[in-house]
């Protein structure tokens, strides 16, 4: 098997590329280093490498955070010969929290682990396998950006900055979904996500009940509520309490399904894995495990375990 850790120098606060070779060199491994050069770049190079090499089992680390996992995601669907591991060390790195007790800073755990079957989403031509958001959320992880490379503003602090900025712009936002092709919710809503996974925003836990294996997605959203309402809530909310609370029963819808269609009369941006697009329509279907992801062995119960 080929070792291939695909760094991405733009991730977190700072650039991590010494850090990344050290810790392979550490390893004493016959491993392959590359940057990425542009957004995007992962994909390609995941994708040109899985098809040159279609006899060889391949390895891809992804250095950085969600949104480099995303793209050498993308670039190995599809490829029979490709594995995906992940070094988080960008601002969130919010999938591997869904696995409680694996350490994936420990590479030396990760070259003898085997992989799980995970779920990925698909939107068109691109792929997704933490969360979708959109509405005030991705208007959140517009805002994200800039203030991910600012010194202590990375991670949750970052998502928490970015909820601030979007609240004058971001609280109403129309549209229809349905889910599974039927009807669900219209109107205007506040904040809405699709996940295959648990957690956003840097430790956020938006999909309590989200399992990345079990061929469904979660699919939420919250009606437009008052700022002195919102600011009440939002503490229920990053701990995960949003789908039980009392607080939320007016104002909070919740489903699964396979297959979610969002559409609006105008333009709204979606955000996934933190890439921000723009468009009226998108349809988001679970690929029902899709990807061999490696986890660390871990000490505590997990839910692939």
């Amino acid at each position: 098997m080929k070792h291939i850790f695909v760094i991405n120098p733009c991730a977190g606060c700072h650039d991590s590329s010494d850090e990344v070779a050290a810790a392979v060199d550490g390893l004493e491994l016959d491993a392959e280093l590359y940057e990425t050069k542009a957004p995007r770049d992962a994909t390609r190079f995941v994708a040109e490498r899985c098809a040159a090499e279609p006899a060889e089992q391949l390895r891809f680390y992804a250095c950085g955070g969600d949104g480099t996992l995303n793209e050498v995601v993308s670039g190995a669907i599809g490829h029979d010969n490709a594995e995906v591991a992940c070094y988080p060390c960008g601002s969130g790195n919010d999938f591997v929290k869904y696995f409680a007790g694996s350490d994936f800073t420990d590479l030396q755990s990760q070259l003898g682990a085997s992989p799980v079957e995970v779920d990925v989403m698909q939107l068109g031509d691109r792929y997704c396998v933490n969360t979708l958001n959109f509405g005030f959320e991705a208007e959140v992880c517009r805002h994200m950006a800039g203030a991910r490379r600012v010194p202590l503003m990375g991670g949750r602090m970052a998502y928490t900055k970015g909820i601030v900025q979007s609240l004058a712009t971001g609280r109403h936002n129309p549209c229809r979904i349905s889910v599974d092709g039927s009807p669900w919710v219209e109107g205007d809503m506040l904040l809405a996500s699709v996940s295959n996974a648990k957690w956003a925003g840097g430790g956020y836990m938006i999909a309590p009940n989200a399992e990345v294996d079990d061929g469904e997605l979660d699919v939420m959203c919250m009606r437009p509520v008052s700022l002195p309402r919102f600011a009440r809530l939002i503490k229920y909310y990053e701990r995960g309490e949003h789908l039980r609370r009392p607080e939320f029963a007016d104002v909070m819808s919740f489903c699964r399904g396979r297959k979610v269609v969002i559409e609006s009369d105008t333009r709204f941006y979606i955000a996934t894995d933190g890439e921000v697009l723009a468009g009226d329509r998108f349809e988001v279907a679970c690929l029902h495990r899709a990807l061999r992801f490696v986890v660390p062995p871990s000490k505590k119960p997990t839910p692939m375990q």
